[in-house]
């Protein structure tokens, strides 16, 4: 996903911070009686619905029907390029500094307009004003940090981040305008502005004064300057943090003999005349303290492995002092307060409420794991390693040894895979958004030009009532210098045009044929069938790092690319994004898709990992790709066994991770002698059931303290969220998970309002439970009572 070192007036939270199971009974029997027939997907209208279905899968798994559905466009036309997107600018690399320019001027335009706004009537317009600006920077910021960062050719890179780099310093000194800022207020403090706007306008007012306060544009203009010193300083601070992370000690040095368990064959590529030198950071030394059998060895390489030098300590707590002296320039009491304001949680009282009670959830299901482990360990004859107590060099050790005795009793971790070719997935969730939703996704040949990398599909989204309702291009095959992280980029949000804006490209000299090419850019746009209104269509990119299928080396030429069951639930997640992206289609685009509370964000797509799981989508599509056997669900059922198996040592692990990061945004940077070693400890030694020895050092390899400063919490909250949604609204009747009405229902309630909505409001109204609707640390509380157990 894209974000970015903080928040600016100008662009969601999303762009601008840096942009990471247990059924009812009865329920899943009932689910899986039914699983051996193949579901068809969902019937409508569209007469080519079966065709496209069919499409969508051999785009993916036949190379030879992608080769020639992809050179049809080619054929067409007078095969130029239509330019990335189809936006015309983007023809070539020079274009992109066009586009900037051409968007500049827009942005001109609308600022002068907002500031020499003075009666009633032109108040009026103020919030869609300030939208469409947000929206004319994003579409330059948001799509030339993606092409930068994701494109092929190094002149495409370098003419993207040029244009990136001349809108971001216009948004920043948008920043310091102060009277953008005052106008904005004068309009909403007039009751006649008010009450003309809708609610998605008074969200939107609101979210940009907000923004407004939280970079100090009501200071003095000394303080106002000192703040922006410190954010800049806070950004390159951790920038450097996590750019120059680094252990105390690099290597350990042991006799070959010392490392009796470990793969052999790793321990050669790091043997010399009988000696290994083995790194303390990386795989390699994971693999040791997984697999060592002597102890000794395990806790010396444990204690490097969980030691950071000194520099990343203290780049780390020079980045934490300064975030605290900006949050009390800024009148917040910490870092924390500062961060949080504009999130579910509210207050950092609030999440430590809720960590607390997901700390007492997890607790016997931690103690449980333990046992067995020292069960595992006090069985173990060569161990003279304290056998009655576990050392934290033990953990890792007894639970690949427990993991391993499981895994050989069922299959390798692999077995799936070939009921899961990346096609009959890709098929899988277009049938489930049918049936939930009432959408699909449809192949489209790309224009000549229109993608960056000729092994991009671009899918459109169809809604049964709608028509064409979102785009999104899948990069979803690995390459040599592509980014390995799977991601969901909003290249563009959903919005209205404005008839005003169509005027304005009638009146004015641009390279498309009509005015709504132009006041779109080319990039896709179609009008509402039940509003009659013009939508600035959601357009998104999928990325991941799936690998081609290979026979003895070579690429295969009829095996398709086969994905593990990790990697269908990568897929889900990044789908569950889009579809938020999809089906938030709001008026403006501040509040469109997943532009919301961050606590809130990852709600959507944590949700959709449970319906990777669930016996009644897997059978939308999960078959054997050569024989067409559907996937007996027992194998799936062994499966989540192994992945559950130390769960709760996992979830522990988050909550002290967030614990730790609310005590470091907390007032403990203030203080004169702070010490982040000390504060670390502290931490993992009162809810750690494991302690961690004294030495250690570990926070200075907490990257995500940068990117997620008081908010790392926030998945463990959404995780906390989908569970409970997913049993009472999913799970609720034997196949929910495939029902239209439940769709609907979480459509309704969560999906289509993006971050328009309160999302305690949200959440309340999908559950049914009206306590929460107001938030605060009681909501927190009982959010943290649900748990994140499957």
């Amino acid at each position: 996903m894209l974000k970015r070192a903080a928040r600016q007036p100008w662009t969601c939270a999303r762009c601008l911070r840096l942009q990471q199971r247990r059924y009812f009974n009865g329920l899943a029997e009932a689910a899986k009686a039914n699983y051996a027939a193949d579901i068809a997907p969902a019937t409508h209208d569209a007469p080519d619905a079966k065709y496209d279905d069919k499409t969508l899968r051999q785009i993916f798994d036949s190379q030879p029907f992608w080769k020639e559905f992809s050179q049809h466009a080619k054929h067409h036309g007078s095969g130029q390029s239509a330019g990335l997107f189809q936006n015309r600018y983007l023809t070539k690399p020079d274009g992109f500094q066009k586009f900037a320019h051409v968007t500049l001027q827009k942005c001109m335009k609308l600022v002068d307009k907002v500031l020499a706004a003075s009666t009633v009537d032109e108040f009026k317009s103020l919030a869609k004003d300030l939208d469409r600006l947000s929206d004319l920077l994003c579409r330059v910021i948001d799509l030339s940090d993606f092409v930068r960062a994701t494109h092929p050719d190094r002149k495409v890179q370098a003419a993207a981040t040029q244009a990136y780099a001349m809108m971001f310093e216009y948004m920043n000194k948008l920043n310091t305008t102060t009277g953008l800022n005052d106008q904005l207020k004068k309009a909403s403090q007039i009751p006649e502005v008010w009450d003309s706007w809708t609610e998605e306008e008074q969200v939107v007012a609101q979210i940009l004064m907000k923004d407004f306060s939280k970079s100090a544009i009501d200071l003095p203009e000394g303080a106002r300057n000192r703040f922006v010193e410190l954010s800049n300083d806070i950004t390159n601070m951790g920038t450097d943090f996590v750019d120059n992370m680094a252990p105390e000690m690099s290597y350990l040095h042991f006799d070959s003999s010392k490392l009796k368990g470990m793969d052999p064959t790793v321990v050669r590529n790091f043997t010399k005349w009988g000696k290994v030198t083995l790194p303390t950071v990386g795989m390699p030394a994971m693999m040791a303290l997984r697999t060592v059998e002597d102890a000794d060895v395990r806790r010396e390489i444990y204690m490097a492995n969980r030691t950071a030098s000194k520099g990343s300590i203290r780049r780390l707590e020079a980045m934490l002092k300064s975030r605290a002296a900006l949050a009390k320039l800024s009148g917040h009491d910490t870092f924390a307060h500062m961060a949080l304001g504009d999130k579910m949680a509210k207050t950092p009282e609030a999440v430590n409420q809720f960590l607390s009670a997901l700390a007492a959830d997890n607790y016997p299901r931690v103690q449980s794991e333990l046992e067995e482990l020292l069960e595992l360990k006090e069985s173990d004859a060569k161990s003279g390693n304290f056998p009655a107590s576990l050392n934290a060099w033990d953990r890792d050790y007894y639970t690949t040894r427990l993991l391993s005795s499981m895994q050989t009793r069922i299959r390798s971790p692999d077995y799936l895979s070939a009921y899961f070719s990346l096609g009959t997935v890709l098929q899988g969730l277009s049938r489930l958004f049918s049936r939930l939703y009432g959408v699909r996704l449809v192949p489209r040949e790309a224009a000549p030009g229109e993608t960056w990398n000729d092994d991009v599909r671009r899918l459109d989204v169809i809604d049964e009532v709608e028509g064409h309702i979102a785009v999104v291009y899948c990069d979803l095959f690995s390459r040599p210098g592509k980014n390995p992280n799977p991601a969901h980029f909003t290249l563009r949000c959903s919005r209205v045009i404005q008839p005003t804006e169509l005027e304005e490209a009638d009146s004015t000299t641009h390279p498309f044929d009509t005015a709504i090419e132009a006041a779109t850019d080319g990039m896709a746009a179609a009008y509402s069938p039940s509003s009659g209104k013009l939508h600035q269509l959601p357009t998104i990119a999928l990325i991941c790092d799936f690998a081609r299928s290979t026979q003895r080396g070579m690429i295969a030429s009829s095996k398709p690319t086969l994905l593990t069951f990790r990697d269908v639930q990568t897929l889900f997640h990044e789908m569950g994004h889009a579809i938020h992206s999809i089906l938030g289609r709001t008026t403006l685009q501040n509040v469109s898709g997943t532009r919301c509370a961050t606590d809130f964000a990852e709600l959507p797509s944590v949700l959709m990992e449970h319906f990777a799981a669930a016996p009644e989508v897997l059978g939308l599509y999960a078959r054997h790709w050569e024989t067409d056997a559907p996937l007996p669900y027992r194998l799936v059922e062994e499966r989540l066994a192994l992945d559950r198996r130390m769960s709760g040592a996992e979830t522990e692990s988050q909550i002290l991770l967030a614990m730790l990061d609310q005590a470091y945004h907390g007032p403990l940077p203030m203080q004169p002698r702070f010490d982040s070693t000390e504060t670390y400890h502290h931490v993992f030694n009162k809810h750690s059931a494991v302690p961690e020895p004294r030495g250690t050092a570990w926070q200075g390899f907490f990257g995500h303290l940068f990117g997620y400063g008081a908010t790392y919490y926030a998945y463990l909250f959404d995780r906390a969220i989908a569970g409970k949604v997913w049993k009472d609204v999913f799970q609720r009747t034997a196949g929910g998970a495939v029902e239209r009405d439940a769709g609907q229902k979480f459509r309704e309630e969560v999906l289509m309002w993006g971050g328009g909505r309160d999302p305690w409001k949200c959440v309340a109204g999908v559950l049914e439970d009206e306590r929460l609707a107001e938030g605060g640390e009681r909501a927190m509380k009982e959010v943290g009572k649900w748990g994140v157990g499957e």
